[in-house]
Parts: structure tokens; C-alpha cells; sequence
């Protein structure tokens, strides 16, 4: 009988106390809506981030020209099991000189024949090792094998997308710890007074006997109600501005299972916080109520 007692009392409180269950969704859905525009802001971030490092972490390999044919793709293929390597791209002297017409249109008409610059492995490392010293590393490695002419990437570009990258990660955990204990100490308040409003009535169920455990189960049942209804809100206003702001830009959003996870995640985030501020904030004061 306990269980369906607290929440029939909880439903109760909730309809009794309109403004009190108005004002702690409220809070709710604000504190939430600040996490999830962080969230989406920092995942993107983080997106641009990653986009960033594969880019820098581009590689060529030229190849000697008096290798054979064999020795180029057998080159080729030792490459692509180094580890590290994501992925190749093979690029024979004529594709080198299409390439070389297209990057440099009228001008490329000045050499008469652009096949001889040399062939070539483009590699992609995988993001762990986009910085200098595994791409140092990994050129150092290639430049001693046999075949191999020259190795060359961009280390100034890896070094300022790392710098960039380590800015960004330490700015964004400063403030999402902000937004956090901002959204955490706003809801908390916001339920600590409305519990404080009902403080003769926790009195007075305390003087039949009521066991503080008792008292608190129906303002939990109402938190996490007021937690349930504050998330789907903020979930809706986040996830809708997004995909607006998205289409406004032109770009595509995220797959639909990155949307599903911050739908889900704000959802959980507010029952856990409608859970939390009401068990606290009701443990403080049934504990702090005097009987006499």
C-alpha cells in the first residue's frame, strides 16, 4: 500500500499546488534547456574538432621513379598495415598531373608534360595519432623504407589544431561544469522553497507517526513528475531549434540516433534532477521540522 499511496499523494500535491509544481517545472526546464544548448553546441564543437584533425592528419608519400610497378603497390600495401593508418589513396603519375591541371588551371599549361611529378600514397592517420609526434613518428618510419623518396605533412597545421583542440576541451568542461552547477543549485532552490511552503503539513504527518521515509515518498513521486514533464519540454525546444537552426544553415543534422540521445538524455537528466532536488530538499526540512 505504500508504493500507490505515495504516488496517488504525489499526483495529488502535484494538481494541489499549481504554482509551487508550475515554478519547480519552470526551473526545471530552463536549467535543461541551458545542458542541452551546451550539449549541442560542445558536440559540434567537438564534431569540427575531429573534422579538423583528419584533415591535418594527412600525409604523402612520393615514391621513387625509378620504382616498378610492383614495388609501388607492394609499397602501397605496407603501408595500409602500419598501425595507425586509417585509410590510402594511390596516386600514379597521371592522376598526379590531373591533379596538378585542376589545382592550377591556365597556369599548368606552362609545363609540357606535369607526369613528372612523382607517384604517391596519400595517407590518413586515425585521430589518436593526428598530432606532431605520432606524425613525426610515423614519416620517420616511412622515409627509411626502400622506395621511398620523400614523406611530407603539415606540422605547423597538426600543432595548432592540437593547441585549438586542448583550448577547446578545457573551455568547455569550465563551462559545462558552470552550466551544470548553475542548473543544479536553480532547481534546487526552486524545490527546496516548495517544500517549504508545505512544512505544517510535513509537521503535522510527523505528529500522527509518520516515519520521515514515509513523509518523503510523495514529494519524490512529484519531483521526478515535474522532472519528467521539465525534460520532454526542454527536449522538444532544444532538439526543434536545433534541426531549425540546421536548416537555416543549410547543413545536415545528425543521424537520427545522436538526436534520439539527446531527446533521451534531457528526459533522464530531468528526472534525475527532479529526483535529486526533491530528495534533498525534502530530507532537509522533515528532518529540521519540530514537533513542539
Amino acid at each position: 500500500m505504500l508504493v500507490p499511496y505515495s504516488v496517488r499523494e504525489g499526483l495529488a500535491n502535484f494538481r494541489r499546488a499549481k504554482f509551487a509544481a508550475f515554478a519547480s517545472t519552470s526551473a526545471i526546464t530552463v536549467a535543461l534547456i541551458l545542458i542541452g544548448v551546451f550539449a549541442v553546441v560542445g558536440y559540434e564543437a567537438q564534431e569540427v574538432t575531429s573534422m579538423l584533425r583528419e584533415q591535418a592528419g594527412e600525409m604523402e608519400v612520393f615514391i621513387q621513379d625509378d620504382a616498378s610497378e610492383r614495388e609501388q603497390d607492394a609499397l602501397h600495401a605496407r603501408i595500409e598495415t602500419m598501425p595507425g593508418v586509417a585509410r590510402t589513396d594511390y596516386i600514379s603519375h597521371q592522376e598526379a598531373a590531373e591533379i596538378f591541371r585542376r589545382e592550377f588551371g591556365e597556369e599548368a599549361a606552362l609545363f609540357e608534360d606535369p607526369t613528372f611529378l612523382p607517384a604517391s600514397v596519400k595517407v590518413w592517420v586515425e585521430p589518436p595519432y593526428a598530432n606532431p609526434d605520432s606524425m613525426a613518428a610515423l614519416s620517420r618510419s616511412f622515409g627509411q623504407w626502400q622506395n621511398v623518396d620523400e614523406v611530407v605533412f603539415n606540422r605547423d597545421l597538426l600543432a595548432r589544431v592540437a593547441r585549438n583542440r586542448r583550448i577547446v576541451l578545457f573551455v568547455g568542461a569550465a563551462l559545462g561544469a558552470i552550466v551544470l552547477l548553475t542548473a543544479v543549485f536553480l532547481v534546487a532552490n526552486t524545490i527546496r522553497l516548495t517544500i517549504y511552503a508545505r512544512r505544517l503539513l510535513i509537521r503535522t504527518m510527523k505528529l500522527v507517526g509518520a516515519t520521515d521515509a514515509f513523509v518523503r515518498r510523495p514529494f519524490l513521486v512529484e519531483g521526478i513528475l515535474q522532472g519528467t514533464i521539465g525534460g520532454a519540454i526542454a527536449a522538444a525546444a532544444v532538439w526543434g531549434g536545433y534541426r531549425l537552426f540546421m536548416q537555416q544553415m543549410n547543413q545536415p543534422v545528425e543521424p537520427w540516433e545522436v538526436q534520439l540521445s539527446l531527446v533521451g538524455g534531457l528526459i533522464g537528466a530531468g528526472i534525475l534532477l527532479g529526483w535529486l532536488g526533491s530528495y534533498f530538499a525534502a530530507r532537509r526540512f522533515i528532518q529540521s521540522v519540530e514537533l513542539h
